[in-house]
């Protein structure tokens, strides 16, 4: 909607409001007088903005740019933006934009970008920062008390421990220094549910859900293989197979099933491949110390004391390259707990949402909802330029190279196949749920310009690719023409 259209649209209204008062007082005046104001009407609705603006349009014009929360600096994007908002994927969607300069502390372009949208893994944005401002170099991986004979140990919410990405295991190592020792194992502060708050329920076997603990173990998931007969890791959940078949079908991948809260396991018949799933951290009751003590090969028991020794586990920003970079849900997740132990004494996400919203983001332009640490819940709501002020907190806090590490930059991560052309002009995160669909990151332009941008379309019904091509051919034309 350009200006010159809003304009005239005042206009209209200016004179819709003529009338109205020419009705009221027709009753009262005669007929000069009415003819009169007939003649003024017509003049002023015959008017046009001519070339040379004049004072009251200038204030009518600020007026309009207020109202849409425009400062337009560039007709280029502009135009561009106009192509994207009309695009045929983007039919009945809702879309939100918004692209700013930090050098110049303007926004180029605003297109409902102080209206709230589902930003899917986009919050991991916001969990990120608080990750990278709180977390320090390395992951604190867990909490001890030592004496002669026992070792009192707590969890710290540290997601790497004993999971497949992380290799070296400086935890388990230390542990494994102590088998002359018992182990005791403490409970954790942790006060969260195992899921969050606006999950599909129905996704709860998918490993890209699982469960949020205190002390997670393997990743909360277990990994299925075929090694003659079925086999799982971490190995403590193969007693719990339930249906061991035969191959029969070398043309089907097998497929593990479970009830939810439940750690039995189906398993439908299929090739030999591998599958995984998530595990239920709570049921048998005990399921923590018995994985601990079948991976160890030690008995583990359940006790308390006080622990105020500390060993950490890996560098914070692999964790954060990695959920970044693959969108790693459970990550997230996890990262925001360690803030809140870190910050609160206690794993809660509510709470320390609501802390870091009256302190870090206490002057976002809008209060967003934010209500879990990756973006699976639908509750959360978050506008354009929210995402915009938390990256901008990001370039101005921490070191350009820390962020193009932890950010994908093209055709890695999930920008894998999407903007080839650009490496090291883009570092964004992609944010996807069904028919939700966001892209919010930094910028180089090819004629060195830095700009921070944040794109976010809800309820489209064309495929998610098409969708996320039609941003790439938005964002591609701002690299190269801006």
């Amino acid at each position: 909607m350009n200006l010159t259209y809003q304009i005239n649209s005042l206009q209209k209204t200016f004179v819709y409001k003529q009338l109205i008062l020419f009705m009221d007082i027709q009753k009262k005046y005669g007929l000069i007088i009415r003819i009169s104001l007939w003649v003024f009407v017509i003049l002023i609705s015959s008017c046009k903005p001519t070339q040379k603006v004049s004072k009251q349009e200038n204030v009518v014009k600020k007026k309009v740019v207020k109202e849409l929360s425009l400062n337009i600096d560039s007709n280029q994007i502009i135009g561009s933006s106009l192509v994207f908002i009309n695009d045929t994927n983007l039919i009945n969607a809702h879309i939100g934009i918004c692209i700013y300069e930090p050098k110049t502390n303007k926004y180029l372009y605003n297109y409902q970008s102080n209206k709230y949208f589902i930003p899917a893994s986009n919050v991991k944005i916001a969990t990120c920062y608080a990750a990278m401002k709180y977390l320090g170099d390395s992951l604190l991986g867990l909490k001890f008390f030592e004496n002669d004979s026992t070792i009192y140990i707590e969890g710290t919410a540290d997601p790497s421990f004993l999971y497949k990405s992380f290799p070296t295991q400086k935890v388990l190592q230390w542990i494994n220094t102590k088998r002359n020792k018992k182990i005791v194992l403490c409970d954790t502060k942790f006060f969260e549910n195992p899921l969050g708050k606006g999950w599909a329920w129905d996704d709860f076997e998918e490993p890209y859900m699982a469960e949020r603990s205190g002390m997670p173990l393997y990743g909360n998931t277990v990994h299925f293989y075929f090694n003659k007969g079925y086999k799982t890791i971490p190995h403590y959940f193969e007693r719990y197979i339930n249906n061991k078949v035969d191959i029969v079908n070398n043309n089907t991948k097998f497929k593990v099933l479970k009830q939810l809260g439940q750690n039995i396991f189906d398993i439908n018949q299929g090739k030999k491949d591998t599958n995984e799933i998530t595990f239920s951290t709570s049921q048998p009751l005990n399921i923590i110390e018995e994985i601990l003590a079948d991976t160890l090969h030690r008995k583990v028991v359940k006790g308390t004391h006080i622990v105020d020794q500390k060993i950490y586990s890996q560098p914070t920003d692999s964790l954060l390259k990695s959920m970044m970079h693959y969108s790693d849900n459970f990550f997230a997740e996890q990262a925001l707990l360690m803030v809140s132990n870190e910050k609160l004494g206690l794993m809660n996400d509510e709470k320390i949402i609501d802390t870091i919203l009256k302190t870090d983001f206490k002057t976002l332009p809008q209060k967003p909802k934010w209500v879990d640490g990756c973006g699976l819940s639908r509750y959360n709501l978050f506008t354009p330029q929210d995402l915009v002020y938390i990256l901008n907190k990001i370039k101005n806090e921490f070191n350009w190279q820390r962020i193009k590490n932890i950010f994908p930059t093209a055709n890695e991560g999930t920008l894998k196949g999407f903007y080839k052309n650009n490496h090291n002009k883009i570092f964004a995160k992609t944010g996807s749920l069904s028919n939700n669909s966001a892209l919010s990151g930094f910028l180089i332009t090819n004629k060195g310009k830095e700009l921070i941008f944040s794109v976010i379309i809800n309820n489209y019904q064309a495929t998610n690719k098409n969708v996320r091509l039609a941003i790439e051919t938005y964002i591609s034309d701002i690299i190269e023409n801006y």
